[in-house]
């Protein structure tokens, strides 16, 4: 069984016993935490929190243990109940809310579940915030409510007004996704997204929709993270179907992949790279995504204009660099579009919208779009260290002997050739050292990998 508390909130495996796994009182403490944590920054005598949920076995359990403690703490609650993670970032907003709470694992299995927490602008807790209320539950700091000053609880659907939302963007053309006549296959992974994007496909005009595994009842069928080793089924139902393509997502629907024509993955790191270029085609502006992202983003910009930055992995990182450098688009290279003219969260439903007008627009199939723009690859490793390894020693070491290179550190170390580049993180939880690598076929992503890590070990 396992229990992970962190800045973002808890998350862990359903069963098991107290601080070992995300047991009711596990839940009914953090959630504690978080509620006294919302009241101190509140002036109201009963502040607000909107409470959703992805389609887990384990959702109904969950949910209603949050929001009755909420309610004991005296917080009033707007329960979403199945909700999209970037539809309850917008009821936070919609409703004038102090905060929010979604109940979802994201990608992990079945077995898991996870109270990830928003702060009053629908976004995601910075890491002073994090720290308090880990600070406070550790240490049991909450008082409840009394009895005449209980929270109450308002039941209400937000599907329609974040379908709405999408339909309002400017660049969303339902008018050129119409005249398209697209036939698309989506797969849902029997969660939230089930719900939400066959409705949303019909409000831009598709006709002909596949649905595969869209019954929201948390029994996923594959490995929910929409990885290419995972999205076999839809890939052989798009030829067979001889669909235009496919949109998969995770099970709370903030990461989008795509599936071409022919079965063949448009790939998860180009979902962003498309979707941007789409947007600065039509705005100019700046881009932002994490060190770890396709170099190709970066090449997108550089032709409409605009100017690509890079921030530490995480959203919030990634949320905060857009800002400051006032980003039309951003996101990671797991899918997730982050667009500032609807909310600051990844949104794999703004991604369709933006992609299907890009697609229709240009006149394409999803492989001649794809082979527009250029051609990466990006290899995944880690190195395994002892307990007693200086790991900031030795990412010191790889960036003096890299010194001529183009470094930034603001997350590890990632080293900039002048054709491809490797990223190198410690993992927080074990003695590993994560690296990612880029070039421009595998085999090159591959060799650079090596060299790093036998560069690694000569130091060590």
């Amino acid at each position: 069984m396992t229990l992970i508390k962190s800045i973002s909130g808890i998350r862990g495996t359903i069963g098991g016993t107290v601080d070992n796994a995300l047991t009711p009182i596990d839940i009914v403490k953090f959630t504690s935490a978080y509620a006294s944590w919302i009241i101190n920054r509140s002036s109201k005598k009963n502040p607000l929190v909107v409470v959703g949920r992805d389609a887990r076995i384990s959702g109904p359990m969950v949910n209603s243990i949050v929001v009755s403690t909420l309610q004991a703490m005296g917080v009033n609650v707007v329960d979403i109940d199945l909700a999209t993670t970037p539809t309850t970032e917008l009821a936070v907003t919609a409703e004038k809310a102090q905060g929010g709470i979604i109940l979802t694992a994201s990608h992990n299995p079945k077995q898991w579940n996870a109270l990830k927490l928003l702060n009053e602008k629908g976004e995601f807790i910075s890491d002073k915030d994090g720290k308090d209320i880990l600070d406070i539950a550790k240490n049991d700091n909450y008082v409840f409510a009394e009895v005449d000053d209980l929270g109450e609880v308002t039941k209400k659907d937000y599907t329609d007004y974040h379908i709405n939302e999408i339909l309002k963007l400017e660049l969303v053309d339902k008018e050129a996704i119409k005249a398209a006549n697209f036939k698309i296959a989506i797969d849902a992974v029997n969660s939230v997204g089930g719900i939400v994007i066959p409705k949303l496909l019909k409000e831009l005009g598709v006709n002909e929709i596949i649905e595969m595994y869209c019954t929201p009842n948390g029994e996923f069928p594959h490995n929910p993270e929409p990885l290419p080793e995972n999205l076999k089924d839809i890939s052989n139902k798009i030829k067979e179907e001889k669909a235009d393509l496919g949109f998969v997502v995770d099970p709370d629907v903030d990461r989008l992949a795509i599936v071409n024509e022919d079965g063949s993955m448009f790939g998860e790191e180009y979902t962003l790279v498309a979707c941007s270029e789409y947007v600065l085609s039509n705005k100019k502006g700046n881009t932002v995504s994490n060190l770890s992202s396709t170099r190709a983003l970066a090449d997108v910009s550089t032709i409409y204009g605009g100017e690509y930055n890079a921030s530490a992995v995480g959203e919030v990182n990634v949320v905060e660099m857009m800002k400051k450098t006032n980003a039309v688009i951003g996101g990671e290279g797991n899918g997730g579009i982050i667009y500032p003219e609807s909310h600051y969260g990844r949104d794999a439903l703004v991604g369709i919208g933006l992609f299907l007008s890009h697609l229709a627009k240009k006149k394409l199939s999803a492989t001649q779009l794809r082979a527009t723009y250029p051609n990466y690859h990006i290899s995944k490793n880690k190195i395994q260290l002892t307990a007693e390894t200086d790991v900031d020693g030795i990412l010191v070491k790889m960036k003096e002997k890299y010194a001529s290179e183009k470094i930034n550190d603001i997350d590890g170390v990632k080293i900039d050739f002048a054709e491809q580049w490797v990223h190198l993180r410690k993992s927080n939880t074990e003695p590993i050292i994560r690296i990612y690598s880029e070039s421009k076929s595998e085999e090159e992503a591959n060799k650079l990998a090596n060299k790093i890590i036998e560069d690694i070990k000569a130091i060590m």
